[in-house]
């Protein structure tokens, strides 16, 4: 159990807790959320003992062990599998003290040690090192590589799998889904799921919140309250109090009527997308989002461009990746043809590594393409914002001097209400940037995105260290952006509520995705069961390789070839089957879309154009069911052999 009574708690000349109450029970997942700076780490210090509140008593349950992770990593030259094994050190030290036996010829005390390390669970733990880096997205060849190989955002990841390697009853995780990716996020989430222990997560991520959190603990006005439910219940249940409470009914009202026309703009567009339909039933809860988030500090709008080109942006038949020095190209992707139209809202999903980054910074023409054509409109305005972008801002700067500096001839008092609805109020406008938290930068490096009113917006990651609150004001904002959107994000709430459709960046191919998220998450855990049976089928190749005779090696190596000379081109006709199937569901997609057009059915000069339709959708559906047939042909035939390959041990 923990237990806060009584608890104040001052940090300088802040006051961030005062007669603070809180009780958890063990086994409790709990989610703690606030603004920043209202004493969420802080809290996490109060319960590791590197903090003392100055009133009141903390109480926690004798011999609980604590796993927490550390917000920096030292660049170290350790393998990084062997730094997170080091975060059991129960087992390095009962390791240690077993090579101490054998070098001193205790054959006794070796004997404890080895069952001492088989109850620590210690011989599978360097496997169990191994799913938890590669769950967060190390590939098999970095394990053996050094920590400082890898980069601040990887050592971060390399970090958070040490400490969810660590023995432990409570877990205390702060923000552990800034620097991941979508396909991280939800391996992630599945773990803390089956965590056994106490939770306590500090998040900005809602859906994050609500998969892993039953209870929610709010900083509110120095106190802190618990909430029964995940994050949506905790959302509606506070926004109960404060419709009972809120004496600023002239703001409520106009903040439902801005939700109101949130949502109108999407039931508009409901029919043209799956994922639109699934949004729906989300939007139906921003009433109450706003109402919880009423006395939210920020409120902004991004403007679009008064002018617009149509297409926006063309990449012809483009070589997308990266040449070094010498000149050697590494290609991510190939074959890239994307025409980008006005008012497109699209969401870039796919794997690690698999080139999202690298097609937004070729679309903005920062990475030079390795062949075809990149063909911008006439009045293409591009906003783009990534992470690295934060590094860029002048920290001997204000806000005030940045936005100035891009329009000198803006007033003063212009530059200052638009600062604030950023967050940057009175005298904030004019504070010394080097001094801005992670997210004070984001959302000044947001403002500058918006200030320049582009008519397509490129955002890579925008949400990685905004608050709850941020986040939401972001999300009416690009709802209410008039120009294209292209999202890059682990954030599935703000991916719901901003996107119409998907893009899948995978394989070296970018391509329309038809589904939603969870349609993804399928897609995900689909590839990864084949990745895993082709790790199986070349693991059991090697073992019947070594298993066998020398003289029969040979003999095994050369009906090996064969069964895989037997799987490629049943590999290429499920590939082939499956590429016409959805080239065949793209255009039948495209023909119902416009069989929707009301004035087909009403205008007589039209009736052939009709006519000739509805012919061409039946044709499709007919060859919709031919090339599904074929495609299960080919799947079954190539699953059969795969069993074959398996069996037979080659």
């Amino acid at each position: 159990m923990i237990a806060l009574r009584q608890v104040a708690l001052q940090r300088g000349t802040q006051t961030l807790l005062e007669e603070a109450e809180l009780t958890l029970h063990a086994g409790h997942k709990a989610g703690i959320v606030g603004p920043n700076g209202a004493g969420k780490s802080s809290l996490f210090g109060l319960l590791l003992g590197t903090l003392a509140p100055d009133r009141g008593e903390i109480e926690m349950s004798g011999g609980q062990r604590i796993a927490h992770m550390a917000q920096e990593v030292d660049a170290l030259d350790r393998p990084i599998v062997d730094y997170v094994l080091d975060g059991d050190r129960e087992l390095r030290q009962t390791e240690a003290a077993l090579e101490e036996a054998r070098r001193q010829g205790d054959a006794n005390r070796e004997a404890e040690l080895h069952g001492h390390i088989e109850a620590l669970d210690g011989y599978r733990a360097p496997s169990r090192a191994a799913q938890l880096l590669i769950g967060l997205g190390f590939g098999q060849a970095d394990l053996s590589r050094p920590l400082s190989a890898f980069s601040g955002g990887w050592r971060m990841r390399a970090n958070l799998a040490r400490t969810l390697f660590m023995p432990s009853d409570l877990l205390l995780l702060d923000e552990p889904t800034n620097h991941l990716d979508l396909d991280a996020l939800l391996w992630l989430e599945q773990w803390l799921m089956r965590y056994p222990g106490t939770l306590l997560l500090i998040s900005h991520d809602r859906d994050f919140l609500d998969a892993v959190c039953d209870h929610i603990v709010h900083f509110d006005r120095r106190r802190l309250v618990l909430y029964r439910g995940n994050y949506s219940t905790f959302e509606r249940t506070r926004a109960e109090k404060l419709a009972l409470q809120q004496a600023e009914a002239a703001k409520q009202q106009a903040r439902r009527e801005e939700i109101e026309r949130f949502v109108a703009r999407f039931k508009a567009k409901a029919s043209k997308a799956r994922q639109a339909q699934s949004r729906m039933k989300m939007l139906e809860r921003m009433g109450d989002i706003a109402v919880a988030h009423a006395d939210s500090p920020f409120h902004f709008t991004i403007p679009s461009s008064d002018k617009t080109s149509h297409p926006l942006l063309v990449l012809d038949q483009a070589r997308l990746g990266y040449r070094d020095a010498a000149g050697e190209e590494t290609l991510q992707l190939d074959e890239v043809k994307l025409t980008i139209l006005p008012g497109q809202r699209i969401g870039l999903l796919g794997p690690n590594g698999a080139g999202k980054s690298t097609l937004i910074k070729s679309l903005i023409g920062e990475l030079p393409l390795l062949a075809g054509k990149r063909i911008p409109g006439e009045h293409l305005a591009v906003g783009y914002f990534a992470q690295h972008q934060l590094e860029g801002l002048d920290m001997a700067a204000t806000p005030f001097m940045h936005v100035q500096r891009l329009s000198p001839t803006a007033s003063d008092q212009a530059i200052r209400t638009f600062l604030g609805g950023f967050g940057f109020q009175g005298d904030d406008a004019f504070g010394e940037v080097g001094r801005f938290s992670g997210g004070e930068k984001a959302r000044l490096a947001l403002a500058l995105v918006a200030w320049r009113k582009p008519n397509l917006l490129l955002l890579d990651e925008p949400t990685n260290h905004l608050d709850l609150e941020m986040r939401e004001a972001l999300t009416e904002a690009l709802a209410a952006f008039e120009g294209t959107v292209i999202l890059v994000s682990h954030d599935r709430h703000l991916l719901r509520a901003t996107v119409d459709e998907f893009w899948r960046v995978a394989d070296h191919r970018v391509e329309p995705f038809d589904g939603d998220l969870e349609d993804y998450r399928a897609w995900l855990k689909a590839r990864l069961e084949g990745e895993r049976r082709e790790a199986r089928a070349d693991k059991a190749e090697r073992q019947a390789e070594s298993a066998a005779p020398k003289e029969d090696r040979k003999a095994s190596r050369r009906a090996a070839a064969e069964l895989r000379e037997k799987l490629r081109p049943l590999k290429k006709a499920r590939d082939r089957a499956e590429q016409a199937l959805e080239k065949a569901q793209a255009e039948l997609a495209a023909v119902e879309e416009a069989l929707g057009e009301a004035e087909l059915y009403t205008d007589p000069a039209r009736k052939a154009e009709l006519t000739e339709r509805l012919a061409r959708q039946g044709e499709l559906k007919s060859r919709l069911e031919t090339l599904e047939a074929e495609w299960l042909v080919a799947e079954e035939a190539l699953e059969a052999m795969e069993a074959e390959l398996l069996e037979s041990g080659a």
